[in-house]
């Protein structure tokens, strides 16, 4: 059976739940096709604040349909291709969207699962979580920019013995790398993850949209570069009605209320 992605509000959340519990939640092209929607048309809805990507079941995400990569292997590579680059598309789309994108990760993330999951601003795992890159386990190497990802953050060797041995990894030890950013009971997760969510909210969304696109920016760019877009982002969103009454507000609590 194929995974769908469902979509539920949660408040001023979205929430996104891979369900396809029988195969671990397992990635296809019309998963990939469902998402990018759901973030455009999230991306255009001022009500929404933020974005949880999570699973179904027990298990976020099991990575690719093994059975459907098996079958391509009898068809010209230019099939498998498409599916990869559709796999990307949705990729820089959770990369590229400008609200924060929260994986909540019960259970199991391998292989296409854990790049889904280190495409998401943030991690939120429960502490039964195991992060698998599994790729090599089956011949393959990685997609969906989990090389990216680990090479950016792991010291090399690191990132190299954990994509070679194909190993489990814990949301603990994932913690201390830094690629996970909160640590919930199981069973727990999302509501952690939407607690967080909320909290985000509590900024300015344009302020917020800035600060995703620096950090996005900022491993391409020279530090004259980087400055010169801060000053960019900086003076559109003075200027915005949300930083005057926030300024308000601070200096009121700050001098306190006057007689």
């Amino acid at each position: 059976m194929t995974t769908e992605l469902l979509t539920e509000r949660q408040g001023t959340v979205l929430v996104m739940t891979l369900s396809g519990p029988a195969t671990r939640n397992a990635l296809s092209p019309q998963v990939y096709a469902a998402g990018i929607e759901t973030l455009n048309v999230a991306d255009s809805d001022p009500s929404v604040s933020a974005v949880i990507l999570t699973g179904a079941g027990e298990h976020f995400c099991g990575g690719g349909d093994l059975q459907r990569l098996a079958h391509n292997r009898t068809h010209q590579p230019q099939q498998q291709g498409e599916h990869i680059d559709a796999f990307h598309q949705w990729i820089e789309a959770l990369r590229s969207f400008p609200k924060p994108v929260i994986a909540a990760v019960e259970g199991v993330a391998a292989g296409g699962g854990l790049s889904v999951a280190l495409g998401c601003d943030l991690i939120v795992a429960g502490d039964n979580a195991r992060f698998i890159s599994a790729y090599s386990k089956v011949g393959l190497s990685t997609d969906g920019g989990a090389s990216w990802h680990l090479a950016r953050q792991l010291p090399r060797g690191q990132a190299l013995y954990w994509l070679w041995s194909g190993g489990e990894v814990s949301a603990q030890q994932l913690q201390h790398w830094g690629l996970v950013h909160q640590i919930a009971p199981a069973g727990e997760v999302l509501n952690t993850a939407l607690a967080l969510a909320q909290t985000l909210a509590q900024a300015p969304a344009g302020a917020l949209a800035s600060i995703k696109e620096l950090i996005n920016d900022a491993p391409q760019s020279t530090l004259n570069e980087q400055l010169a877009a801060e000053k960019r982002h900086f003076l559109v969103n003075l200027l915005r009605p949300e930083a005057g009454e926030a300024i308000g507000r601070f200096l009121q609590r700050k001098t306190g209320p006057t007689s």
